[in-house]
């Protein structure tokens, strides 16, 4: 089977939608012709000028790369720096661009998720689930129509609570309509008062599929006007945020675990605090820069946290209360290419998929 550009963007997006990324990132498609049949992709963290000659030489027309080559809107395209040179490379040799970044971060099945499993960590949860991302649909129709509509909504994304799938909430009720001359009533007479017995139906489901969950319940509803409404809900998605918390198999000292630490992860050096004279068993992640959810790996009694970035007096925050493990960026997102790579494996077998080579970390150590 042939697919575009187009078709690897849209299922990219079905697993870390767009609306989950975070508002100074460039998540999306950033060269390309979306129509473009696709020859082969190649998944990296980076892109750059070597990884995309890596691609030319694969013959892959598509990077799908964890960080955007682009962050900032370019003014100029003159190749003064290496993005631009970037940019027009790929431009002149028709590869695609596509970048997946905090939407990838902050998904339960993403970037952090994928450091828990290195690590071998069971029981994993989101550190510091997102809210205000949901929404609630009540709507009111007859009693045998409910599983069409139900069925209609739950295939639009609606019903999904954490590893619960087709949730809603149904009740019995009366309704009133008095339908107008120019209607046309499912049931009842033009002008004449009408009491019928209908069913209150409540779903919730992820507020940026509001336009898909409302044209399904149309779809799926039997009445000429359809009666609902909508309301923004401030509970936690448990699927969606930032970090990740979970637990070892048994508990391992602190110079042991870094030691597995850098094994599990191929690290040169860890930069960490002082060591506790306590086990460790709860571990919080955060692949790249991640010192803002210390409070929250505190609050879930972590014993240690794991991410990157942290400045020199960021590491007194942690006052003896759990260890700071600085692994470095390029360390502690690097294996997101893999993840990428598996992501796409599952959907397109026929299509050649390559991990790059190219060793983007700008860090070198001695």
């Amino acid at each position: 089977m042939v697919y575009s550009i187009r078709d690897i963007v849209s299922y990219l997006e079905t697993i870390a939608p767009p609306a989950y990324q975070e508002p100074y990132d460039n998540a999306q498609l950033i060269t390309g012709d979306p129509g473009q049949q696709v020859k082969g992709i190649l998944c990296t963290l980076d892109v750059t000028e070597e990884v995309v000659q890596e691609a030319q030489d694969l013959g892959c027309n598509l990077i799908v790369a964890h960080h955007p080559i682009v962050f900032k809107g370019l003014k100029s395209l003159t190749g003064k720096n290496y993005v631009e040179r970037t940019v027009i490379r790929a431009i002149k040799n028709d590869i695609g661009i596509y970048a997946i970044h905090t939407n990838l971060d902050n998904m339960s099945t993403g970037v952090n998720k994928k450091i828990c499993d290195l690590i071998g960590l069971s029981n994993t949860k989101i550190l510091l689930p997102k809210r205000n991302i949901l929404s609630k649909l009540v709507t009111f129709g007859p009693l045998k129509y409910k599983d069409q509509i139900t069925q209609s909504l739950f295939q639009a994304g609606a019903g999904q609570i954490g590893e619960y799938a087709d949730c809603s909430f149904y009740s019995l009720g009366t309704g009133t309509f008095t339908p107008s001359d120019l209607a046309r009533p499912f049931s009842g007479q033009k002008g004449v008062a009408e009491n019928v017995e209908e069913t209150r139906i409540e779903v919730m489901f992820p507020s940026y599929l509001s336009r898909k969950i409302i044209a399904s319940l149309k779809a799926a509803h039997p009445y000429e006007e359809v009666a609902y409404y909508l309301q923004e809900i401030s509970n936690e998605n448990q699927e969606v945020g930032s970090g990740m918390i979970g637990e070892l198999p048994e508990n391992m000292g602190g110079s042991e675990f870094l030691i597995y630490l850098k094994k599990q992860m191929n690290l040169k050096v860890i930069k960490h605090t002082r060591l506790l004279d306590r086990p460790i068993r709860n571990v919080a992640v955060c692949g790249g820069a991640g010192i803002f959810l210390l409070s929250a790996a505190v609050s879930h009694k972590a014993d240690i946290f794991i991410t990157s970035d942290v400045k020199y007096h960021e590491f007194f925050d942690a006052d003896n209360q759990l260890i700071i493990a600085d692994i470095g960026h390029y360390e502690s997102e690097i294996f997101t290419k893999e993840l990428i790579k598996e992501k796409l494996s599952n959907k397109f077998s026929n299509i050649a998929l390559y991990l790059t080579k190219v060793v983007s970390n700008p860090i070198t150590y001695i």
